[in-house]
């Protein structure tokens, strides 16, 4: 990490941002917040679980993300029956040219929405491993590269488990950040109602970045500096985690890796070339809640997501944040 970005840099991300974030605002009302944990997610070149209930704009939100990128964009519907090459694709012998030729399957795009992520077995669930972690697919001992950039935005229902296989432990902690969508504001919700619009794909949005601009921003991420009482704040937080009774286990060494990533994503979101403690502590929750599982049991999903986050409420409140 180089502890100087020239001030000129900083600046010309924060207007891109700023013009992503003004362009899914068209699509996206009254989610400010969540639009901006979007961009901290993209930035720092992560994936996104997204647990909530169905009809609260979830395709939208990964849609207009792609639409105002200009990517590519791919839906996945998840269910019991879908295979592992119905996701990656799968190697067809071409009469033709007498060899197997690999056809790509829909998570070859920039943005891949998986739909109900835990409605598939965990075979099929596995086979996003690799992609998430390595924007790759191997397929017959061959490398396929999925392109650049690469996410994942996961949706699963925190209420009705009838039918599904939850995620494990290796597989979420692929996801950089957890967030949830909620309600609009009845404000928001009237102009919602007020817009005639079919379904995702009707929405019209102009691309403001390319992919190269994404690109750029992640890479410009990493050279946010961060300073050493800010990572020994961190790594107060991580510890903390893994000694707390309420928690099955603590969280991993990812854990407190993506925390600092996500850190300096947000720090470059605000237009700043140094991280803030305050980077740090807001995005705790967003980074630890689908990290850390309670050692008792509680009636749903979103139960356990409440408690799990007043625990870290408390951790938080019983660190000093450095000076």
């Amino acid at each position: 990490m180089s502890d100087f970005v020239p001030a000129g840099q900083i600046t010309e991300a924060k207007q891109a941002l700023d013009r992503l974030r003004a362009n899914m605002r068209v699509t996206i009302r009254g989610k400010d917040d969540v639009i901006d944990q979007v961009l901290v997610c993209l930035v720092a070149g992560g994936h996104l679980l997204i647990e909530d209930l169905p009809g609260v704009g979830k395709t939208t939100l990964a849609y207009s993300l792609a639409r105002s990128m200009d990517c590519a964009f791919s839906r996945i519907q998840f269910t019991s029956d879908l295979l592992p090459s119905d996701v990656t694709g799968v190697a067809i012998y071409d009469e033709t040219v007498k060899e197997f030729v690999f056809k790509k399957g829909p998570v070859f795009a920039n943005v891949v929405l998986a739909d109900e992520i835990n409605r598939a077995t965990p075979k099929t669930q596995s086979a996003l491993l690799e992609v998430m972690d390595r924007a790759r697919v191997t397929i017959d001992g061959q490398a396929h590269a999925v392109g650049a950039p690469f996410m994942v935005f996961a949706t699963q229902n925190p209420v009705d488990y009838e039918g599904t296989f939850p995620l494990p432990e290796s597989q979420v902690d692929r996801f950089l950040m957890r967030l949830r969508m909620g309600y609009p504001q009845a404000n928001d919700e009237l102009d919602i109602l007020r817009t005639a619009r079919g379904g995702y794909d009707a929405i019209a949005l102009n691309p403001v970045l390319t992919r190269s601009d994404i690109l750029s921003l992640q890479s410009l991420a990493h050279e946010i500096f961060v300073e050493d009482s800010v990572l020994e704040y961190i790594l107060k937080i991580v510890t903390a985690t893994r000694t707390e009774a309420e928690f099955r286990a603590g969280s991993s060494v990812r854990g407190g890796v993506a925390l600092r990533m996500a850190a300096q994503a947000r720090a470059l979101v605000h237009g700043r070339d140094f991280v803030l403690p305050d980077d740090v502590t807001e995005l705790v929750a967003p980074i630890f809640t689908h990290r850390l599982a309670l050692a008792r049991q509680t009636s749903d999903a979103l139960e356990e997501r409440r408690v799990v986050t007043a625990v870290l409420k408390r951790i938080l409140s019983s660190i000093p944040p450095p000076a």
